[in-house]
């Protein structure tokens, strides 16, 4: 069963608990792959064949990059809003039949699918979003990202105005999107919902090597929980991205990750009892204080 809910909580829960996990482990995918700019159709069919390829390696969950439908290439989503969106209706289902490769793998692989879209909402907004195509093959609009990164990001999209859980298999996960993934509180607040895990497809610049490969095991240890990190490779400049599509585990270590280029689809296997041992050892969900204290100006004399 997969579904999507409104956000995790802002607040702590003093009596959070890691009792409630899954009980079985569950096998994903992160993805890393080269769409083409402006082509939906073309990129959906890619993103099928690598859905495909994962599944067959014995992934239920894949993950594909930020804006992988449209390409993340701003002059392109510029240029083209028409051709480079996807319109999503008031249940936030979207209907577009550029993306039947996509609901035809995820139903006859009996796989669900996370990839990034520019998504036009019935209110006219524009959001930069991650879809997620379900086993039955029905596509929805599941979280729109909520901190835009840089001049062309505001400038396109809106931002997301709250979070959302997806449930896989008895697997909790904290949707976020690229630079979400740089605000600890983000993921935090995932788990803090109730998060096993955080997906997070991106968008990395060749150059930002240092960052991608810091931030997202801290979130995974910071909230020891698991993280699948997708990117996309290639293009042109200033629009080349960096790989390094990972699964890391609860302590942050990475149990399989791509190189910075090339097409690579990343399987790990995501094991409760892992889960378990790593929130027993390393208890700072359930020992995080919910109020940090103002600020206190100490003088010397």
């Amino acid at each position: 069963m997969t579904h999507a809910t409104s956000g995790p909580p802002q607040h702590h829960d003093p009596s959070f608990s890691a009792g409630d996990l899954p009980v079985a482990p569950l096998s994903v995918a992160a993805v890393q792959a080269e769409p083409v700019p402006g082509d939906v159709a073309g990129n959906a069919v890619l993103a099928a064949r690598l859905v495909e390829r994962a599944a067959r390696a014995g992934a239920r969950l894949v993950v594909l990059p930020e804006l992988f439908l449209p390409a993340y290439h701003p002059p392109a989503l510029r240029d083209d809003p028409a051709g480079t969106d996807v319109a999503a209706d008031d249940r936030q289902v979207v209907s577009d039949p550029r993306l039947d490769p996509l609901r035809a793998v995820a139903r006859d692989r009996e796989a669900v699918v996370l990839v990034g879209a520019a998504v036009r909402q019935p209110d006219g907004r524009r959001t930069c979003s991650a879809l997620v195509v379900d086993r039955s093959g029905r596509v929805a609009a599941g979280y729109a990202k909520q901190h835009l990164w840089g001049p062309d990001e505001n400038a396109l999209f809106s931002p997301g105005e709250r979070g959302a859980t997806l449930l896989v298999d008895g697997w909790r996960f904290g949707l976020g999107v690229c630079y979400d993934g740089c605000f600890p509180e983000h993921g935090r607040a995932a788990a803090m919902g109730g998060a096993h895990g955080y997906l997070c497809p991106s968008g990395y610049l060749v150059g930002s090597e240092h960052r991608r490969d810091l931030y997202y095991p801290a979130r995974a240890l910071d909230n020891t929980m698991y993280v699948v990190f997708a990117n996309a490779v290639g293009g042109a400049a200033p629009w080349r991205f960096n790989g390094g599509a990972a699964v890391y585990d609860p302590e942050g270590r990475p149990l399989g990750r791509a190189g910075d280029d090339g097409e690579a689809v990343v399987v790990a296997r995501l094991d409760p009892v892992e889960l378990r041992r790593v929130r027993d050892a390393h208890r700072m969900l359930a020992d995080r204080r919910a109020y940090q204290g103002g600020v206190r100006l100490l003088l010397t004399g």
